[in-house]
């Protein structure tokens, strides 16, 4: 705010010196008609501005005044030279205005009524301006300007203004953290354990990546038990897995729990237009680690960055790989960088440099997949802390209905069934609420506005009748858990949805198959109830189409085939998106592919007609009631056709009852005994107690003996 105020006082006494502030800018032809009325009282000529007063109805003086001085001539006005007789007629003047234009704008001396001042804008070729004013009797004065006020005018205040300007724009800049005197500093956050509020309490559904990093913090907080070994601390740790995992509330833990200095930034943070500029940012944060060590440098999205270098045939970003060259000098370069941990997180490990993830730069690489079925129960217990849950939420059954769900997709399911629950006014979460967010979440939100006519709607629900009675009595499908012929998304017009009863992690042959099968499903209800196809199988068709092509050129389960693999996937692994495959292979082992995956669909397609072709009447039973309450659940579709509903997995029990007892404690150390007395003390092992000492032997009292005898029997052979 002081810096608006001073470049408005700026403003306004360059607007009173340059301008004359506050009197009436008249034209040049109005000026002259007062000077020949002779009301211009007074005037001052400058070089291209001519200001004064003027008293309108003023009657002009018979003489022109007498004994002013033309400032900067040294001699009198032409006025001077009257005749020494001769007498003025007017009265001295009570306002004689300077030669600078400072002293009018400090003037205080009183004004007649009627009486204003003028500014008008000089016109050289008036060259008879002096004699009218002259004869009108008006008093005028010349004004040259002096080199000091034009040169404060002209030069010290623009440039003062400028610099002032450019220094209030810097520190408005500095304040977000993008000074430009500082582009060379680091953009890392440094952040105090107070500060993240996540803990590893908080982090759930990766048991081994937080067993790794719990490591790394406790040799922080007790280097002497690892350095009494010998162990040396980890200088980088890596985290990959795909997008939503946790990798980077994982690193928010670490900075909870390490109670130390915690440096946190992105890959894009070095990265800026300017050539060097990243690799000073990257020697500016290792200088302030090394200061603060131990600490930890957390780096998200490290591809950013650390991308593979090579020949590259386009533009080459040599900034980028200047960065990388700096980043693997302090990690792993002459200097040692002791007490400082690099742990970074990437979705893309595949397009990383080789130099930057040997051992001694990244000694450690901890992988963040999606979580199975119990990760996915611990990761909803997590999230569902803060939410007020109904008393009959299964929180392991909405685990099982989202396969493949990240923990991030799994926090936003939670969320949207906290919205669903406010939108209908309830106090709390229930079941429907959880089972409604994540059909939300997989096929979209509900589109009854779209209103289908009564004949596409009749071909919907065969549609997705086909589907479930495929997966209903084929015994490699997973269970049916809902049947919708409500639109959702952008495109689905209806879906079947199936879950697995517990985590698949191999699919044999049969299971692949059902699959296709259960893709077609839909397709061949149509061909049987209506005789004609239609568009609405062009999802499945290509699902079908692709899961067929990797049975035969990924896994081998094509006898024409054989065990060769002739297709790579054309992206990362852990990049996510839609699956796209290109073969490598010759043209006519392309053509021959073709062929067997035309086999499997074929052969899938017989065996959904088959099965559809038995149970049309239940195919018109389940369309008939989709048609009537457009949604039926498990219990009421395993109902309609007589069967029993498939049960899912048990939760696994605890690990530790799995684990055996912990041994009791070796007893204590005693001198080795001479082999004679080995022999002579063993009857006493065996001797029995008298009835007072007897005492019921368990289990582990005869656990410690067991190994002393062994080793006596060993001594006698010796």
């Amino acid at each position: 705010m002081g810096y608006i105020l001073t470049a408005l006082l700026i403003l306004v006494l360059w607007q009173q010196l340059m301008g004359a502030g506050g009197s009436k800018n008249i034209p040049y032809s109005e000026f002259k008609k007062h000077v020949a009325r002779g009301e211009v009282v007074e005037c001052l000529i400058g070089q291209d501005v001519i200001i004064g007063k003027i008293a309108p109805g003023k009657t002009p003086a018979p003489e022109p005044a007498a004994g002013l001085t033309v400032e900067g001539e040294g001699e009198h006005s032409p006025s001077a030279a009257a005749p020494a007789g001769a007498r003025a007629e007017h009265t001295p003047p009570a306002y004689s205005p300077s030669p600078g234009p400072f002293s009018r704008l400090f003037s205080r001396h009183p004004r007649e009524e009627g009486v204003f001042d003028f500014s008008t804008i000089r016109v050289l070729e008036d060259t008879k301006l002096v004699e009218e004013l002259e004869k009108s009797g008006t008093k005028f004065l010349g004004s040259r300007p002096s080199f000091l006020e034009q040169f404060i005018l002209v030069w010290v205040l623009p440039i003062a203004l400028m610099v002032g300007l450019w220094i209030f724009i810097s520190r408005k800049i500095g304040m977000g953290g993008h000074s430009i005197l500082s582009i060379g500093k680091s953009k890392a956050r440094v952040s105090a354990d107070k500060e993240t509020g996540v803990t590893f309490a908080d982090v759930a559904g990766c048991d081994e990546a937080k067993y790794e990093l719990q490591e790394v913090v406790d040799f922080l907080k007790n280097p002497a038990r690892y350095k009494a070994l010998g162990a040396k601390i980890p200088k980088g740790v890596l985290l990959v897995g795909p997008p939503g995992t946790g990798k980077t509330l994982l690193a928010r833990a670490v900075a909870g729990e390490a109670k130390v200095v915690f440096f946190s930034l992105s890959g894009s943070d070095f990265v800026e237009m300017f050539v060097g500029v990243g690799a000073a940012r990257v020697r500016d944060l290792f200088q302030q680690a090394k200061a603060q060590s131990p600490c930890i440098i957390f780096i998200d999205e490290l591809d950013a960055i650390g991308r593979q270098r090579g020949v590259h045939m386009g533009s080459v970003n040599d900034e980028r790989e200047q960065t990388l060259n700096q980043l693997l000098v302090e990690m792993d370069g002459f200097e040692t960088n002791a007490g400082v941990i690099i742990l970074s997180a990437t979705n893309r490990p595949d397009v990383l440099d080789r130099a930057l993830l040997r051992p001694g730069r990244f000694d450690r690489q901890v992988v963040v997949d999606a979580p199975d079925l119990d990760g996915r129960e611990a990761i909803l217990k997590v999230h569902s802390r803060s939410k007020p849950l109904a008393s009959d939420v299964d929180l392991r059954r909405v685990a099982q209905s989202t396969p493949g769900f990240s923990g991030a997709d799994l926090a936003n399911t939670l969320n949207e069934a906290a919205l669903l629950a406010a939108r209908r006014l309830s106090s709390v979460i229930t079941q429907s609420d959880l089972e409604e967010a994540v059909e939300k979440v997989i096929a979209g939100t509900e589109r009854r506005s779209r209103r289908l006519r009564e004949k596409e709607l009749h071909r919907v629900a065969i549609h997705e009748a086909g589907h479930a009675l495929i997966a209903a009595y084929d015994e490699n499908c997973d269970p049916v858990q809902k049947i919708s012929i409500v639109p959702r998304g952008r495109s689905a017009l209806g879906y079947t949805m199936q879950i697995p009863p517990e985590d698949q992690f191999i699919l044999t042959r049969s299971e692949l198959m059902a699959r296709i099968a259960g893709l077609l499903g839909g397709r061949a209800a149509e061909e049987i109830t209506f005789k004609e196809i239609s568009t609405g199988a062009e999802n499945d068709l290509k699902r079908a189409t692709s899961l067929a092509r990797q049975m035969v050129c990924m896994y081998g389960m094509s006898e024409t085939i054989g065990l060769t693999h002739c297709l790579q996937p054309d992206h990362g692994m852990f990049s996510g998106g839609e699956t796209s495959f290109r073969t490598d292979c010759s043209p006519e082992t392309t053509r021959i592919i073709d062929e067997e995956v035309l086999k499997l669909l074929n052969s899938a397609y017989e065996h959904a007609r088959k099965i559809l072709t038995d149970h049309k009447d239940q195919l018109e039973l389940v369309s008939r009631e989709l048609l009537e309450k457009e949604m039926l659940d498990s219990q009421k579709f395993y109902e309609l056709l007589g069967l029993e509903v498939p049960q899912m997995a048990p939760p696994p029990k605890q690990m530790d009852d799995e684990l055996p007892p912990p041994p009791p404690p070796p007893p204590p150390s005693e001198p080795e005994p001479s082999p004679d007395s080995e022999v002579a003390e063993a009857p006493k092992v065996k001797k029995p107690k008298t009835p007072k000492e007897k005492e019921p032997e368990t289990p582990d009292s005869e656990e410690p003996e067991a190994p002393k005898e062994k080793e006596n029997r060993k001594r006698k052979l010796k």
